[in-house]
């Protein structure tokens, strides 16, 4: 549990709200647990985080009207994004699970991961209030909105393919160049061409953003600014 902590940079005056929000509950059924699974926490950080999230972009992007807004937050509050968050945070090595749960993966599985990552934010809020909570949150919320604005609020590559389709005989193409890290955290590598020619290159989290950072570079080498 102290290496939990040391990765959460929390250290838990109540120690038991840290187990509650690892046990799944298929290991609260089979051993019957007096304070149950981590559903309840889970529930609890989905509105905590939602709140979190929802003041961070209302005050970042005070340009930005609803809708935008809610596109954004749901990027970056999905199942996709949290289990990412929870394996950063080696959450999974920690949980509790039940016997048929631990042989069928589960610690591995995005959805326990990443309830369990509510869970935890549960617990600290509970454990500390809600700056502390908002402290953790933005730990990763603000490394993620790096990576995943521009994608949020443009479309480079439609961008670009409209401007290349006025000449009908020129073709684009996206190819995958490189990619670094470990399966939780990976960073790829996109070059765009056009026709045989590099005319632009980007690297993102997923290959549709590096795509699009590839886009954005050769608008902006083309002197488009976007």
């Amino acid at each position: 549990m102290k290496r939990l902590e040391n990765n959460l940079k929390y250290t838990f005056k109540d120690k038991q709200l840290l187990l509650n929000a690892l046990s799944h509950s298929s290991y609260a059924n089979e051993k019957h647990l007096k304070y149950g699974s981590n559903e309840r926490l889970e529930f609890l950080g989905d509105a905590v985080l939602s709140i979190i999230v929802a003041d961070y972009l209302y005050k970042y992007f005070s340009d930005k009207p609803e809708g935008e807004l809610t596109k954004l937050r749901a990027s970056l509050v999905c199942e996709k994004s949290l289990c990412q968050f929870s394996r950063q945070l080696e959450i999974g090595e920690f949980l509790l699970l039940g016997k048929g749960e631990e042989q069928n993966g589960g610690r591995e599985r995005n959805s326990i991961l990443a309830d369990a990552f509510e869970a935890v934010l549960a617990a600290i809020y509970l454990d500390d209030g809600m700056e502390i909570a908002r402290q953790h949150v933005l730990r990763f919320i603000t490394e993620e909105l790096s990576h995943t604005e521009d994608e949020a609020f443009h479309d480079y590559k439609t961008t670009l393919q409209e401007v290349i389709q006025r000449n009908p005989e020129e073709r684009l193409s996206y190819v995958l160049t490189g990619e670094s890290g470990p399966d939780h955290n990976k960073s790829f590598t996109v070059d765009v061409m056009l026709n045989s020619n590099v005319i632009g290159s980007g690297t993102g989290k997923t290959k549709k953003s590096a795509e699009q950072m590839a886009a954005k570079d050769a608008l902006k080498l083309m002197g488009i600014e976007q």
